[in-house]
């Protein structure tokens, strides 16, 4: 089974595989662009910006604080100074960020996109939560995995991944039904590759919550996305404990979750597609002052 994370060292750009170092230079002009059209003030001229925050203008972006619905199961309070996106603006803000589309995430973000996050429900059933969770036959599973892989991407020429360790070893509250965890990757570029996941279990299922922040701002990105997750909530016959017998169960549990069972199960259904994006997290640093999209709504 190919790991996670194997998947997050190279972007598909039409029918070409490009690695993040020709990816990071292929948008330079694009972020200067937006950088110089960024006024004294913070503001753009939408007569002169770019076509891509033009059509970025055009999202149906809904500020905190605000209640959204991740599917029909569960509810996320989102907090001042953030914006959220439903299913059908965040696969266009997908495609705008040349990442492949999914029509079953929805986006996350603070206001001025220095990081964001997708949330994405796979009604898989009941998870059992009652197994011992062993991080280092995980590490090395996902470690003999990545190098299968790795095989395959040096036989077409592409970017390979060496594991280096756990960012986050797993960790699973059973208070809050939260399985979280970050694996510590570099390519053959010797670009840093990090991921932060969250699994929140649910009575019918489980919400994939994916950090997409670059390393180097990566600890301080995920103190306030777990912050804001406090602010997720099961709907009422959803939630964890209200499981009863009868009720579907998943065919595998914890462990499963972070090796990759979940990815197997939900691949053709696009969950995958967008675990490389992690790789453009470090763009959205150099575009802060695409946070004026937001300011016009503040002021007026």
């Amino acid at each position: 089974m190919q790991s996670l994370v194997a998947r997050t060292c190279v972007i598909e750009k039409g029918h070409k595989m490009i690695s993040s170092t020709t990816v990071n230079a292929w948008l330079r002009p694009l972020l200067a662009a937006i950088g110089l059209l960024i006024g004294a003030q913070g503001a753009l001229a939408e007569e002169t910006e770019h076509p891509v925050v033009q059509e970025l203008r055009k999202l149906s972006w809904v500020r905190g604080p605000s209640v959204v619905r991740i599917e029909s199961v569960a509810q996320f309070d989102v907090p001042k100074g953030f914006v959220f996106l439903g299913k059908q603006d965040t696969s266009r803000f997908m495609e705008l960020m040349e990442n492949p589309p999914s029509d079953r995430e929805y986006l996350f973000a603070p206001e001025d996109l220095s990081w964001f996050a997708t949330f994405q429900y796979d009604p898989v059933g009941y998870v059992k939560d009652d197994e011992q969770v062993d991080a280092s036959s995980i590490l090395s599973s996902i470690r003999d995995s990545t190098e299968e892989s790795n095989k395959a991407r040096r036989a077409r020429g592409w970017s390979t991944l060496t594991i280096t360790g756990w960012k986050y070893p797993p960790n699973y509250d059973p208070q809050t039904k939260r399985l979280e965890w970050a694996i510590d990757g570099v390519d053959s570029n010797q670009e840093s590759v990090v991921n932060f996941n969250t699994r929140l279990l649910g009575r019918s299922g489980v919400t994939s919550a994916m950090l997409v922040a670059s390393p180097q701002r990566l600890d301080a990105s995920v103190a306030r996305f777990k912050a804001a997750l406090e602010n997720f909530t099961y709907n009422s016959g959803e939630r964890y404990s209200e499981f009863k017998q009868g009720d579907r169960i998943a065919e595998y549990g914890l462990t499963a979750l972070i090796v990759g069972g979940t990815a197997a199960a939900a691949a053709k259904s696009g969950l995958l597609k967008g675990l490389w994006k992690i790789i453009l997290a470090g763009i959205f640093a150099v575009v802060a002052g695409v946070k004026a999209l937001f300011s016009r709504n503040k002021k007026s």
